[in-house]
């Protein structure tokens, strides 16, 4: 797995909201995919840092999208929007409000910890130089072990071998660095179109 990284600039500042208007803007079957990429990266973030319910909350609270994400049922059901988790109950469409206001929590959670996020990958570019096994890396095998454990007890009976796990599990950390920086939360928008474009080809 090639896990070089042009490294996003490391700025402090406040995250920068994205305007819809300025933005490319997602049609509904884009949407059906842009939901399940917002959740994995919300798992990789719980994966790595440990946050909960109360984390997202507090961020939305942060950000006032409480009229979004007002309580823990509320956050259920929107993460369950993603078609790759278990069961159907709760389930609903998610619209571009709702995606956009995600990204935003996303990117405040990623910028919140972006120390520990910063850590990571580079252990992670340095144990690849000496292509050590990450999982025997005390900081990168929790963040797997956490990452696989909860994919594989909250997604579909079909899902990813452990070694196609692993393989998301790293992207998503490398992809949160560039999120947890003032411009996260656009990159990680346009991050999202364009995956949802692919999968659509």
């Amino acid at each position: 797995m090639d896990i070089s990284l042009h490294n996003p600039a490391s700025d402090q500042g406040k995250l920068v909201a994205f305007p819809l208007t300025e933005t490319a803007q997602p049609d509904r079957s884009q949407l059906d995919n842009i939901k399940a990429q917002l959740d994995l990266v919300l798992l990789a973030l719980e994966a790595l840092v440990g946050i909960g319910s109360e984390a997202v909350l507090q961020a939305a609270a942060d950000l006032n999208l409480q009229d979004v994400v007002s309580d823990r049922v509320s956050l259920w059901r929107l993460r369950q929007s993603n078609p790759l988790r278990r069961g159907t109950g709760g389930r609903k469409k998610l619209d571009i409000e709702e995606a956009r206001s995600l990204v935003m929590i996303s990117c405040h959670l990623a910028h919140q910890h972006q120390s520990l996020i910063r850590e990571a990958v580079e252990l992670l570019e340095s144990v690849a130089e000496t292509e050590q096994p990450f999982h025997q890396v005390a900081l990168l095998g929790d963040y797997l072990d956490n990452f696989t454990n909860t994919y594989q007890d909250r997604m579909t009976e079909d899902t990813l071998s452990v070694d196609a796990l692993t393989d998301l599990a790293l992207k998503l950390l490398i992809d949160l660095l560039f999120y947890s920086n003032n411009q996260g939360p656009r990159r990680l928008w346009m991050a999202l179109l364009d995956r949802a474009n692919h999968i659509e080809r």
